[in-house]
């Protein structure tokens, strides 16, 4: 792996029981499992031991303000991080709480959300049951694609200065986002997201070469370590 500095590093959440389950979990606050605890330590760890950053202190660091991402940060290593509400999951609207193969039944096809989204693509077909209430029920029609890869321009806007003055970016924040964040990295439609698969706890490393924008490390495990 090369070492190009500065590094924009991105670090998603630990286990929770929804993502365990594979339920969408948008704005829903849930808190970390016994092992998303375990996996934001070893992320953590990983991240100040065996990247290329080697320990440097980040000059920013960021996490969204749901309750995973924090308690992520901290268990790593990274307490007191700048809130931005724009590193926020995707809010999914009718989606929320709900798997892909749940909303795959009601649509009555594949659903893919980064092809249908969570609005008229993801409505029930005629006949399908309704999904049950909860007190987590989204009020919300959710968000586009577009909505997403905005939120995610205006962090990648944010950072931009402290990159260009030679300091590195820690953000820690949610599968979706990330996955939107690192296609717009890239230059590519957001809809390329749907290829970069990101585990929980998995650490991505962006950085620049030849003043192009390139990934250096992508979906990095680091429990165990």
């Amino acid at each position: 792996m090369a070492t190009l500095t500065p590094q924009l590093v991105l670090l998603r959440h630990g286990e929770t029981e929804w993502s365990r389950s594979g339920q969408h979990t948008g704005r829903t606050d849930l808190s970390l499992t016994s092992d998303g605890e375990a996996q934001a330590v070893a992320a953590g760890r990983f991240i100040t031991r065996h990247t290329s950053l080697r320990g440097r202190p980040f000059a920013q660091i960021r996490t969204s303000p749901l309750v995973r991402a924090q308690r992520t940060a901290e268990l790593a290593g990274f307490p007191g991080a700048q809130l931005d509400a724009n590193l926020m999951e995707w809010d999914y609207g009718q989606v929320e709480g709900r798997t892909s193969l749940e909303v795959s039944d009601d649509v009555g096809h594949d659903w893919q959300i980064f092809r249908d989204g969570v609005r008229d693509g993801a409505s029930p077909r005629a006949g399908a049951p309704a999904p049950p209430t909860s007190s987590t029920s989204p009020t919300s029609p959710g968000e586009t694609l577009a909505d997403v890869a905005t939120r995610a321009t205006r962090v990648i806007d944010d950072v931009a200065e402290v990159l260009d003055g030679g300091g590195d970016v820690l953000l820690v924040a949610h599968g979706h986002l990330l996955r939107v964040l690192g296609a717009l990295w890239l230059g590519l439609n957001p809809t390329y997201g749907a290829r970069l698969v990101l585990g929980t706890a998995a650490t991505c490393l962006l950085g620049t070469e030849h003043d192009q924008r390139i990934l250096d490390g992508w979906n990095l495990r680091s429990w165990g370590l």
